[in-house]
């Protein structure tokens, strides 16, 4: 299956992607890639937002894919325990989780709000979670045991800062062909 024949939700983080950040740079590349638009970037709410992406899965296809990144990973985690329900959260073929935010690190958004606890429930679908060695937002260890409980594949791709524009990945391909290897209900 080619990223023009799926169907991908882009899903950002805080104050959403720019325009040099892997995500935008995969929704203008791909057609059948398409951002999840969150009600609020400034002060993200974790009911607010699952209940945006629980209603963008209603609407997709069954196969679809989830790319998020930052907060966006914690959405997902949270959606999948919480606020989907069965016929979406089945309808998800995989999830690529890139740098994971910890609420409980010094520089996690003030603003956000809900996130935590992170919940650790095995996710019920395909995942990869992707760290850097030198995220500010979320250590290694924090993603690595994020990524056990969820049952999701983990990758450390080095010294990468928060996984986004300025990390220097351009198109990201490594990214592309991980979020397009998964699908079923195990990524490990």
């Amino acid at each position: 299956m080619t990223t023009s024949e799926t169907r991908v939700l882009v899903l950002p983080g805080y104050m959403d992607s720019g325009p040099g950040h892997w995500q935008t740079r995969w929704e203008a590349a791909h057609a059948g890639f398409t951002r999840v638009r969150m009600p609020d970037w400034m002060h993200p709410d974790c009911d607010a937002w699952c209940a945006t992406l629980e209603a963008a899965v209603a609407r997709a296809p069954a196969g679809v894919r989830v790319a998020a990144h930052s907060l966006g990973c914690l959405t997902v985690a949270h959606w999948a325990a919480r606020h989907a329900s069965a016929a979406t959260r089945a309808k998800v073929a995989g999830a690529l989780l890139v740098a994971l935010p910890d609420p409980h690190g010094p520089e996690f958004p003030r603003d956000a709000r809900g996130f935590d606890p992170v919940p650790l429930e095995a996710l019920p679908f395909a995942s990869v979670v992707v760290a850097s060695s030198d995220d500010p937002y979320g250590g290694v260890a924090f993603s690595e045991r994020c990524a056990r409980a969820w049952g999701s594949r983990w990758i450390d791709i080095g010294a990468r800062g928060h996984i986004n524009a300025e990390s220097g990945l351009d198109d990201w391909p490594q990214g592309v062909e991980w979020l397009m290897s998964m699908s079923g209900r195990s990524a490990a």
